[in-house]
């Protein structure tokens, strides 16, 4: 079954191209069953290159996605037309009242701010609060997982000397998850981040579970069962060039950043990057939307009515 977006976003020519199946909205109002509403509440400043990688993940399962795309309230996104934002994204407050099977929340580049300081962190906090009552499942990822995390349990982000930056070897930690169903004993996962989670911390919770992780780079992916959430920490979901495009954005703005760690070949710029991820992002979305399957409520409406 494919996933379910509108012809015009950019995402269903773009995925068409690639062979993920895409089918409109009006054909999917014609067939007889429940799809998964999966909504993705994008916090980066690149809107339609985060909309299609989530996508491409979310949309390569058996199952049939109703893909939601969602913003925050009065924030303006200033790196995305308005036209796309307008006709695309509905903000939280529009859509508090509904259920989902699934959300995920991106990253945003704001990792020097204290959480409290940013804009938007009082309806975020509100988000975080709604996914207990109206979603079954959430993602959070690098910020995203970051916030959540912090408002659930109270684990800070703490500054990193220098950003970690690259593709780092993580370790699987618990091959029965059956979120990591099919993963390897180790596998690579781009990284992008100035800011960390200790696993020290996550270890002094004992609700939470870590899943993969790195000697390098710290705790990757924790499962927080209680909440019905996920907390990536990395960017599974990254195209090939992806960690190049950000090399290049930061050098021209005179960030002080390295090369990217095991990403260019023989460590050279000029070289075209290998992806070496994209098989394991497949895996951990389609076994995240397969544990949805499983448990989720035919009735949209009884979704968070069991959870405390």
């Amino acid at each position: 079954m494919p996933i379910n977006i509108p012809e015009n976003l950019p995402a269903h020519d773009v995925l068409t191209r690639e062979g993920v199946m895409v089918m409109s909205d009006v054909r999917a109002s014609r067939q007889d069953i429940r799809p998964l509403r999966i909504g993705l509440l994008n916090l980066m400043p690149k809107k339609i290159q985060t909309e299609t990688q989530f996508a491409r993940l979310v949309g390569a399962t058996p199952l049939q996605i109703d893909f939601q795309l969602i913003r925050m309230t009065e924030h303006r996104a200033r790196n995305t037309a308005a036209a796309h934002m307008e006709e695309f994204y509905r903000p939280f407050q529009e859509v508090k009242e509904e259920k989902f099977d699934g959300l995920i929340i991106t990253g945003a580049p704001i990792e020097h701010l204290p959480f409290e300081e940013v804009t938007y962190w009082d309806e975020l906090c509100e988000v975080f609060d709604w996914t207990q009552t109206h979603v079954h499942s959430t993602i959070g990822v690098c910020w995203g997982a970051m916030a959540m995390i912090h408002y659930f349990h109270g684990i800070r982000k703490h500054t990193l000397g220098e950003k970690a930056f690259g593709c780092f070897r993580h370790q699987n930690m618990d091959p029965t998850s059956p979120y990591l169903r099919g993963f390897s004993d180790d596998c690579t996962i781009p990284v992008s981040r100035w800011t960390e989670v200790r696993q020290s911390e996550i270890d002094a919770a004992p609700e939470l579970r870590t899943l993969l992780g790195s000697a390098h780079v710290g705790p990757c992916l924790v499962e927080d069962p209680h909440h019905g959430a996920l907390y990536l920490f990395n960017h599974l979901e990254y195209d090939s060039d992806t960690i190049r495009e950000e090399y290049e954005r930061d050098l021209e703005a005179g960030v002080p950043v390295r090369l990217p760690m095991n990403y260019f070949p023989d460590d050279d710029p000029a070289c075209t990057p290998l992806n070496r991820w994209r098989s394991h992002a497949h895996l951990l979305y389609g076994n995240w939307i397969n544990e949805i399957y499983q448990s989720t409520s035919f009735e949209l409406d009884q979704i968070g009515a069991g959870r405390s």
